[in-house]
């Protein structure tokens, strides 16, 4: 925390207390009193100094000088986390206790039986890493690895072993944290063992002041004991490969050491309050605090929050300090006095708006010893409520008053060998939101996920559906037949559930928690858990009228007081609301579909669909990839060439979310795809690979899933516009073209002078080209919905499509046009970051001179700028909006780096014609490359990808990625009908 500055701040309107921040910043202080040329102590190890307060356009700001810089009493508070340096073994292969481990003897490194581990992790991640066992991901070796069924739990048991340093000045505390183990262990520190509980899904706080070698290495060993009842593999069940064999034994979340003074921060629960139409808005804070002294402690309990505005300015809104008293050896809960604030700047979904972010921090000074304990947390102000809509009988959203349709989709978990990064969190969660997705549903079956994860939610902007451990192995049902009354231990079940509600509720983009998958927690846990998730009468809603009863909060407990009391919780996931709400079977389906059956009435009866899946192939170049070469011809009855599986995959998932939105709010209320994702190697219910590759089906999603969407309706062929925003559309209008194999126009239409109401799709006008004489059997159509005032396109989307009765087999001819192509390309480099942008031209013809659209100059969508967003930490962090500017403007504001300049490349060609399907790759560039070698560079993000372009037209692409070192990356553009790859950088 070194660079760390304290200021004592008083003024009239904002409060005192001290403010806590980087040297160099600067603050701004909404409603100071104080005038221009006013002091501020600062008081750094006790001293005072003064700093200065400027005025300016009536704010008050305190710059706090460089010279204090290394002057800082905060820098042994906190917390360091204990990721590297780890050993494991098996325990049945060393031969010495605990205590002996970390006292006489210690392992000296990585010779047998120990090996280099990864914590967090698990033991079958840990053996794969040193190669010990197959990477079970690849082909079918999973099924060469024994299950924990056959070899005993002992062969699963490990050691993990690290040391670290760390000395205590007095009446400091150290706390040995472990934020979730599977399933058991004994933790022994410098000889003294401390036992860890049973249970996957909870933290573990040790105080391990007394134990610890203040002068020296601190010496940790950890035996962690595999599930009590691991249970069996399904003889011949589906997915039997899929079973991880060592049922995710291990250290499987973050451990750190956490350095305190005398008094504790624990759990602070943050809620925010709404009224007069989110005008004026009030932030509650509880928290418990702990006393470890000997004597009464005398606190001065800070509350601080701030925005970061840009670059090192901080808005701060409330400084606030108050006095409590904690008895020694005793904790006590505090909740502070209601912060007010008036218009904050709101949290918004993904598709509605920005993603404001405060920093609220927490800390608390003891006495003459000083400060104690720090906590801080991004705090999103917004507001959830749900309820079950009486038109269409399914459950309806709404995000600080808006009614928001649910399009997203059921996410397993990130990894299968819970190998979990923030790195890869992030483009997990970015992917989601790159769809256009806004809510993931955590599935019962997977992860209560973990705070990284939600990080990238909130900053990202997606809704969380967060389902309880409740699915089909603890309903009586499986082979062997699994227990029927669900957990065997319902109070560890309970105790879980209550200590992943402390651990995630501050998080904003948390929208509800489910008692479990496709069935009810038994009586007792579905009882208790609905008591102890009970809404404060705030956020309760009206089934009747849609509306909270805001006039009962006052007289209510504070809402920060409460577990969580600010989100639903449902029983199950077909259960009110959710399918038909009776908890039968009624999600799905799950296979191909005709395309024009996601529009039809009679599809799916429900309001709300949790379940509804279709193919999901991935690309080839994955499936060479992860398994052998006789795995990888796909048993067809009938050979076709290499393509066919993207084109299914683009127009399933466009089809799929365009149906189900083109009965946006009188038949549904909202869907979730299954899956997004597996989180292992798999051929299919998959939008992107375990390798990180995007299919075609991403694309479709994105397509189909914007704010604001042009769509045709595949059953009735009417042209319909989406708006899912909470403005008008209006002075808009649509190009629709069609485009025959030959490269020629036959149908040119627009519709203009258009306006669209908030959150309604409307149905424009009928496509007439199919009805028109002698239509062609299969054509192209593009449709772009644009601002009448200067072009700029808002919507873009393409499509193919064949006469009634009939097929796709004229494109398989199609791939022999050759249809030439120019693409222009700058290059931004700051040190492994590439951020590129592409301009694709059809150059086998000249734009008509009647079509002003041929540009493709899009509008710059919220949220297309997240280099800043993504790269926050999610700890002790500011946040940064998403600023509405160009692709280089952002990027010369961003990166101070170098430059390729201007590249041209062309693919030739002599005919006219669409360039069916293009989708650009990023590779390694190698002088040799051996056969089947997976060379690429993943992952990338595309703003579009498997695209196709008609005569004349210009797409810009933008493509961001990292590359490894000493690795120079080459980029290549594939079609339908251009072979092999064309390097285009």
């Amino acid at each position: 925390m070194n660079g760390l500055f304290r200021v004592y701040v008083r003024c009239s309107g904002l409060g005192f207390g001290f403010l806590d921040g980087k040297v160099g910043s600067f603050f701004t202080f909404r409603g100071c009193g104080s005038g221009s040329g006013s002091s501020v102590i600062i008081s750094i190890d006790g001293s005072a100094k003064l700093g200065r307060i400027s005025n300016k356009r009536s704010m008050q700001k305190i710059i706090v000088d460089r010279e204090y810089k290394s002057e800082n009493v905060m820098a042994k508070i906190g917390k360091i986390v204990l990721d590297s340096g780890w050993l494991a073994a098996r325990s049945t292969e060393v031969q010495l206790t605990g205590t002996q481990l970390t006292t006489t003897h210690p392992p000296s490194g990585p010779t047998s039986p120990w090996m280099e581990a990864d914590v967090p992790g698990t033991v079958l991640g840990t053996l794969v890493k040193n190669k010990v066992v197959p990477d079970p991901f690849y082909g079918l070796e999973n099924e060469t690895i024994i299950d924990i069924a056959d070899s005993g739990r002992e062969y699963y048991t490990f050691w993990f072993f690290t040391t670290f340093e760390r000395k205590l000045s007095g009446n400091q505390h150290l706390v040995l944290n472990f934020r979730a183990i599977n399933y058991s262990a004994e933790v022994y520190l410098n000889g003294h063992q401390k036992v860890l509980p049973k249970g996957m899904f909870r933290r573990h706080s040790l105080d391990v002041t007394d134990i610890l070698n203040p002068e020296g290495q601190n010496l940790l060993a950890v035996l962690v004991h595999p599930p009590d009842h691991p249970g069996k593999i399904p003889p011949g069940g589906a997915g039997r490969h899929y079973y991880v064999r060592d049922r995710n034994t291990g250290i499987w979340d973050e451990v750190s050491i956490y350095v305190t003074g005398p008094v504790k921060i624990i759990d602070p629960h943050l809620v925010s309050t709404f009224f007069d139409g989110y005008k004026r808005v009030y932030l509650h804070a509880t928290t418990e605090l702990e006393n470890k002294g000997a004597w009464v402690a005398e606190c001065n309990l800070n509350i601080q929050v701030s925005l970061e505005l840009e670059g090192s300015i901080c808005l701060v809104e409330h400084l606030q300090t108050q006095h409590v008293s904690i008895p020694a050896g005793k904790s006590v809960q505090y909740t502070f006095p209601e912060l007010f604030f008036y218009k904050p700047n709101l949290w918004w979904p993904n598709g509605m708006g920005k993603q404001s972010m405060y920093n609220v921090i927490i800390t608390v000074d003891v006495g003459e010893y000083g400060e104690s304990d720090s906590w801080s947390h991004l705090f999103g102000f917004r507001k959830i409520e749900s309820y079950i809509d009486s038109r269409t009988g399914g459950r309806l959203f709404k995000v600080n008053g808006q009614p928001i349709f649910i399009r997203g989709g059921n996410w397993i978990l990130s990894d299968g060998l819970l190998r979990l990064s923030k790195k890869r969190y992030r483009t997990d969660i970015k992917f989601h939101a790159d769809m256009n997705f806004n809510m993931i549903r955590c599935w019962g079956g997977g992860l209560a996920e973990r705070p990284e994860f939600y990080h990238y939610c909130d900053i990202y902007g997606l809704l969380v559906w967060q389902e309880f451990w409740i699915t089909g192995d603890v309903d009586g049902r499986g082979v062997p037949v699994s227990n029927p009354d669900g957990p065997l231990d319902h109070d560890l079940f309970l105790l879980c559930a209550r200590d992943t509600v402390k651990l995630l509720r501050n998080h904003p983009s948390l929208a509800l928690w489910v008692g479990g998958n496709e069935q009810v927690p038994p009586p007792d846990i579905n009882d208790a858990l609905k008591n102890d998730l009970k809404l404060h009468p705030f956020f309760v809603i009206s089934e009747e009228t849609g509306k909270s009863m805001e006039d009962l909060s006052l007289q209510s407990v504070d809402p920060s007081q409460y577990l969580d009391g600010t989100r639903v919780y449902i029983q199950g996931s077909m259960w009110d609301g959710f399918a038909n709400g009776k908890g039968d079977f009624t999600d799905g389906p799950y296979e191909i579909q005709d395309p024009e059956s996601f529009f039809r009435d009679d599809f799916y009866k429900y309001g709300f669909n949790p379940e509804v899946g279709s193919v999901g192939m991935p690309v080839a170049a994955t499936i060479r990839a992860t398994m052998p070469p006789e795995g990888w011809q796909i048993p067809f009855f009938r050979k076709l060439p290499n393509g066919y599986a993207q084109l299914a995959n683009y127009i399933q998932y466009r089809a799929l979310v365009e149906g189900y939105t083109s009965h946006m709010w009188g038949k549904h209320t909202g869907f979730l795809i299954w899956k997004t994702q597996n989180p292992w190697t798999g051929l299919r219910g998959q939008f992107y690979d375990h390798l990180l590759d995007q299919t075609a089906g991403f694309y479709g999603c994105r397509c189909a899933a914007e704010p604001i969407h042009v769509q045709l309706n595949l059953a009735t062929y009417f042209i319909e516009v989406v708006n899912t925003q909470s403005a008008e559309l209006s002075d808009v209008a649509i190009e629709a073209s069609v485009w025959d194999l030959s490269g020629t126009c036959p149908y040119y239409k627009v519709f203009d002078k258009l306006s669209v109401p908030p959150k309604k799709i409307v149905s424009i006008g009928e496509m007439n080209y199919p009805k028109s004489k002698k239509p062609k059997p299969l054509y192209f159509l593009l449709l772009k919905l644009y601002n009448m005032s200067d072009y700029s396109i808002i919507s873009r989307n393409f499509y193919w499509l064949h006469l009634p009765g009939g097929d796709y087999k004229l494109l398989e001819a199609y791939r022999k046009r050759k249809v030439p192509l120019k693409i222009t390309s700058r290059t931004f480099i700051k040190g492994s970051t590439y951020e590129m942008e592409m301009h694709v031209k059809n150059t086998s013809k000249k734009p008509d001179s009647k079509c002003f659209t041929y540009k493709n100059n899009f509008i710059t969508r919220l949220g297309d700028d997240d280099f800043d967003m993504a790269s926050l930490e999610p700890v002790n962090i500011g946040t940064k909006e998403k600023d509405e500017v160009g692709l280089f403007q952002r990027i010369c504001r961003h990166f101070s780096r170098e430059t390729d300049g201007l590249r041209v490349a062309e693919i030739n060609g002599t005919e006219e014609g669409v360039a069916f399907f293009l989708h650009f790759s990023v590779h390694a560039s190698k002088t040799e490359h051996k056969e089947g070698e997976d060379t690429r560079i993943l992952p990338v993000h595309y703003s579009d990808n498997y695209f196709s372009l008609v005569p004349g037209e210009v797409m810009p692409i933008k493509i961001s990625f990292e590359v490894p070192p000493g690795v120079t990356p080459r980029i290549t553009l594939h079609g339908w009908n251009y072979h092999g790859g064309h390097a285009v950088f």
